[in-house]
C-alpha cells in the first residue's frame, strides 16, 4: 500500500515535472518569437531613421548650397550698387573740385578787376575833390564880383529877396484863405437848419467823447514799485506786450495808460487790473494774462455785436463781421466812437428809406455796415471805405450795402434809395454840433500814418505808437533783422516820418529785437 502510495507520489511528481518542462519550453518559444519579431521591427525602424537621417543630410546639403548660391548673389550685386556708387561719388568729387578751382579762379578775376576799380575810384576821388576846391574858389570870387557891383553883401541880398517873396506869398495865402472861408461860412448856413431839424427831430443819440487816456486806481502806492519790477522789468514788458504807454507819476494811487488804440488800451487795462488783483506781476505772467485778457474780449466783442443787429433785426450776417461791429466800439472818427456814429447812421437811414419807399431792413443793414472798414484799419493798410467794401465782398454781402460804403465817401454815385439814405444819415450824424473833434482825428491820423511807416518796413513784426505820438516803438524780427540792420532800420524809418508826416518837436524811433529760444523738459 505504501508502495503504491510512492508510486503514485512519484508518477505525479514525475508528470508535474513533465508538465512543469513543457510549459517552461512553450513558454521560451513564445518569448524567442517575440524577440525575434521586435528585432526584425526594431531593424526595420533604424533602417527607416538612416533612411530618413540620409535624407535630411542631402536635403541640408542642398539648402547650404541654395543659401551659398543666394549669399553670391547678394553679394555680388551689393559689390556692384557699392562700386556704381563710389564712383558716382568720385565723378560728383571731381565735379565739385573742377567748380571750385572755376570759382577760385572767377574770384581771383573779380579781386583783380576790384583792385584796378578801387584804383580808379581813388584817383577819381582825388580830381572830385580839386574839382570842388576849384568851384569853391570860383563861387567865391563871383560871390564877390556881385557883392562889388552890387554895392551889398550877399546875406543883405537874400534877405531883401525873402522878405519881398513872403509878403507876396503872404498876400496871395490871404486871398485864398479869405475866399474860402467865405464859402465854406455860405455852405454852412444854407445846410445848418435843415441838418439840426433833421437830426434833433429823428433821432437823438447819446455821445461819449473818447479820451487818449485810461487810468488805473491802485489799493496802495506799493504796488507802483511792483508795476515797475526790478530794473524797470516788469513795466518795460508790459509796454512791450501791450503796446500802450505806461505813465508812473507822483499821482497817489492812480497809474495811467496811454494809446491812440483804443482797443488796445482797454485790454491794457483790464490786464493790469487782474495783475493787482491775482498780485503776481512778472513777465510770464503778463503774457499769460494778456492773452487771457484778449480772448475774452474777443468774445465779448463779438457777442455785443450779435445784441445789436437782434436789436436792428439782422440775423443772416457772417460771424466775422459781426465780431467787426462789436470791435467799432473801441474806434474813434474826429473824437466820435464808430459804433455810436454807425448806430446813428443805421437807425436814420431805416427811417429816411422807410418815407422814401425803399426798404428800412437793407438800409439799417447799410448802416450799420457803411463805416465797417474801420475796424481794420489799425490793422491793415490802406482806406476804411477800400478795407470795408473788400470785407463786405469776401462775405457775399448784399450789393446795396457795398455801395453804399463807396457812395457815403463818394468813390461811386447812391444807385439806390437806401444807399442814398446811408449818404444823408452820414452827413446828419457827422455834421450835428458836437460830434466831432478835428484835433483828435488830426492826432490819430497822424500817429497811425506813423505805426503805418515803420510796419511797412521789411523785417518789422509789431509797431507801437507811444508817449502821445512822441515816440514810436518797433519790434523787429530778430531772424530777419540783425544788429546793424536795426540801426539802419530806425534812420530809415525816422527819415521817411521827416518826409512824409507832420508833426511837433522830435519823434523818437526805438528798433527793438529779441530772439526767443524755448524747449521743454519732459
Amino acid at each position: 500500500m505504501i508502495t503504491e502510495i510512492a508510486i503514485l507520489v512519484a508518477g505525479a511528481a514525475a508528470g508535474a515535472g513533465v508538465t512543469a518542462l513543457l510549459v517552461n519550453r512553450a513558454h521560451n518559444a513564445r518569448l524567442s518569437l517575440y524577440l525575434d519579431q521586435a528585432k526584425a521591427k526594431a531593424a526595420t525602424i533604424e533602417h527607416e531613421a538612416e533612411k530618413i537621417l540620409h535624407d535630411a543630410k542631402i536635403r541640408a546639403k542642398d539648402l547650404e548650397i541654395e543659401a551659398k548660391n543666394a549669399y553670391e548673389a547678394k553679394k555680388q550685386k551689393l559689390l556692384s550698387d557699392y562700386e556704381e556708387r563710389f564712383e558716382k561719388l568720385e565723378q560728383k568729387e571731381r565735379d565739385v573740385n573742377d567748380l571750385f578751382k572755376d570759382e577760385l579762379k572767377n574770384i581771383m578775376l573779380e579781386k583783380e578787376e576790384l583792385k584796378k576799380e578801387k584804383g580808379a575810384l581813388q584817383s577819381y576821388k582825388e580830381e572830385l575833390s580839386q574839382l570842388e576846391k576849384s568851384l569853391q574858389s570860383k563861387l567865391e570870387e563871383a560871390d564877390r564880383v556881385i557883392e562889388k557891383s552890387a554895392g551889398m553883401t550877399k546875406s543883405e541880398a537874400t534877405e531883401i529877396v525873402l522878405k519881398r517873396a513872403e509878403e507876396e506869398a503872404r498876400a496871395e495865402i490871404a486871398h485864398i484863405v479869405r475866399k474860402y472861408e467865405q464859402e465854406a461860412k455860405e455852405k454852412a448856413k444854407r445846410n445848418a437848419n435843415y441838418i439840426i431839424a433833421q437830426a434833433t427831430t429823428r433821432y437823438a443819440g447819446e455821445f461819449a467823447a473818447e479820451r487818449l487816456i485810461n487810468t488805473v486806481n491802485l489799493s496802495s502806492d506799493d504796488l507802483k514799485g511792483r508795476i515797475i519790477g526790478k530794473e524797470g522789468r516788469n513795466i518795460k514788458a508790459l509796454e512791450m506786450i501791450l503796446g500802450v504807454d505806461v505813465i508812473i507819476d507822483d499821482t497817489p494811487n492812480v497809474i495811467i495808460l496811454s494809446s491812440f488804440n483804443l482797443y488796445r488800451r482797454a485790454i491794457a487795462t483790464k490786464v493790469i487790473e487782474e495783475l493787482i488783483a491775482d498780485g503776481r506781476i512778472q513777465p510770464a505772467r503778463i503774457e499769460e494774462i494778456y492773452k487771457k485778457v484778449s480772448e475774452e474780449f474777443e468774445q465779448n466783442i463779438y457777442e455785443e455785436g450779435e445784441e445789436i443787429l437782434l436789436d436792428f433785426g439782422i440775423t443772416d450776417m457772417h460771424p466775422e463781421i459781426v465780431k467787426l461791429i462789436g470791435r467799432l466800439k473801441f474806434r474813434a472818427s474826429y473824437g466820435q466812437n464808430a459804433l455810436g456814429h454807425s448806430l446813428e447812421v443805421a437807425n436814420l437811414a431805416g427811417i429816411i428809406a422807410a418815407e422814401c419807399g425803399g426798404d428800412p431792413k437793407l438800409a439799417r443793414r447799410a448802416g450799420i455796415l457803411h463805416d465797417i472798414g474801420k475796424a481794420l484799419t489799425h490793422d491793415y493798410a490802406g482806406s476804411h471805405v477800400d478795407l470795408g467794401a473788400e470785407i463786405c465782398r469776401r462775405y457775399n454781402e448784399h450789393p446795396v450795402v457795398i455801395n453804399a460804403i463807396y457812395a457815403h465817401h463818394g468813390h461811386e454815385e447812391a444807385n439806390s434809395i437806401e444807399s442814398a439814405a446811408v449818404c444823408t444819415a452820414d452827413t446828419l450824424s457827422a455834421a450835428r454840433p458836437g460830434a466831432r473833434r478835428e484835433v483828435l482825428e488830426a492826432f490819430l491820423k497822424r500817429v497811425e500814418d506813423i505805426e503805418a511807416i515803420a510796419t511797412s518796413k521789411k523785417g518789422v513784426r509789431n509797431a507801437y505808437a507811444i508817449n502821445a505820438g512822441r515816440e514810436i516803438r518797433v519790434i523787429a524780427n530778430a531772424r530777419l533783422v540783425n544788429d546793424d540792420e536795426a540801426v539802419l532800420l530806425s534812420k530809415e524809418i525816422a527819415k521817411e516820418i521827416e518826409e512824409k508826416v507832420q508833426y511837433p518837436g522830435d519823434i523818437k524811433v526805438n528798433v527793438i529785437r529779441e530772439l526767443r529760444a524755448v524747449d521743454y523738459a519732459r
